[in-house]
């Protein structure tokens, strides 16, 4: 999902606080020297941007600065299931993952500490190296769809429900449950009746595609992903799940950021059947529609558009 906090290095700015959120960065500043070892300045140093979603900050302490995410108590589970998604990411030995240090509830807020990288953006010898360990990662196979628990796409849940077969498990528990929550949001009429038509049609687009349970990123997108100082590509911010790898291929051309360097080298690693660019539109249709239900009506007629030229084709 794109907009989301990340990992990054490219923007950060000094922190300037208030007094009550002074206290409740502090309450987490000795949860971190409890957990870590070591002590931590009583606030941190520079707030990171890269999204709307949580807090993000570097944290000096005396072994050295990491990276926090701050959010409220009710979304603990969302950091803890960002955790555990770069475990997941880190026990495929592919793709470097910042390395999980802690998480936990401190006072009314929550926390989720990670390794601090210095990134920067990948070059294209950088991208290439991505491309082919992405397929690598790929090959990180399940028995079936979806993963051991619910995470979040944006702060969107995202639900991971064991299935059998590709087919129902993007059908439901992808398409079917954004539209229902763009049905909740207002999101009525024109949208509700041709993305119900599409969903009964669905076999008819996915044909004879049976691809195998992949170990994905999720939220694979330019903006989560850089560079380490020593040129090692680095990616963040997942909602893993096994699924379609095209579904993670999809999403890196929704917003742009990747090079040719890159596709060109995961295609060398893993080709793609040649009717991969045939579920493009498919795949990247849940991140419009969740960019819907998150930011507003601005990506209402981009949704209605993809939904549209996809019965089109039926």
């Amino acid at each position: 999902m794109t907009r989301i906090a990340c990992l990054s290095g490219f923007q950060d700015t000094p922190v300037h606080f208030v007094a009550a959120t002074d206290r409740s960065l502090a309450a987490v500043s000795l949860r971190l020297a409890e957990t870590l070892g070591g002590s931590f300045e009583p606030h941190p140093s520079l707030r990171v941007h890269g999204g709307c979603i949580n807090d993000s900050f570097r944290w000096e302490g005396s072994n050295g600065p990491v990276f926090v995410k701050v959010a409220g108590a009710a979304d603990l589970p969302m950091l803890e299931a960002e955790a555990e998604g770069l475990r997941e990411l880190d026990a495929g030995n592919a793709i470097r993952v910042p390395t999980v240090l802690a998480s936990g509830a401190v006072g009314n807020g929550a926390f989720l500490a990670l390794e601090w990288v210095q990134l920067s953006r990948a070059s294209a010898d950088e991208q290439a190296l991505l491309g082919a360990q992405l397929a690598h990662q790929h090959r990180v196979l399940a028995a079936r769809f979806g993963w051991h628990r619910a995470n979040t796409i944006g702060s969107t849940e995202q639900v991971n429900t064991w299935t059998e077969d590709w087919l129902p498990f993007f059908r439901e528990h992808r398409l079917w449950f954004q539209l229902e929550l763009a049905q909740t949001n207002g999101y009525g009429g024109r949208l509700q009746e041709s993305g119900a038509r599409l969903l009964q049609r669905l076999d008819v687009l996915l044909g004879d595609h049976r691809p195998a349970p992949s170990l994905l990123h999720g939220d694979l997108w330019g903006g989560n992903v850089g560079a380490d100082p020593s040129g090692a590509p680095v990616i963040f911010d997942p909602a893993v799940y096994f699924g379609d790898r095209e579904a993670d291929l999809a999403m890196t051309r929704l917003f742009g950021g990747f090079r040719r360097e890159f596709y060109e080298a995961y295609e060398k690693a893993w080709p793609l059947p040649a009717s991969a660019a045939q579920r493009v539109d498919l795949y990247n249709l849940y991140h419009v529609l969740n960019h819907l239900n998150l930011f507003g009506a601005s990506y209402l007629q981009q949704a209605q558009a993809i939904i549209d030229g996809l019965i089109a084709r039926l």
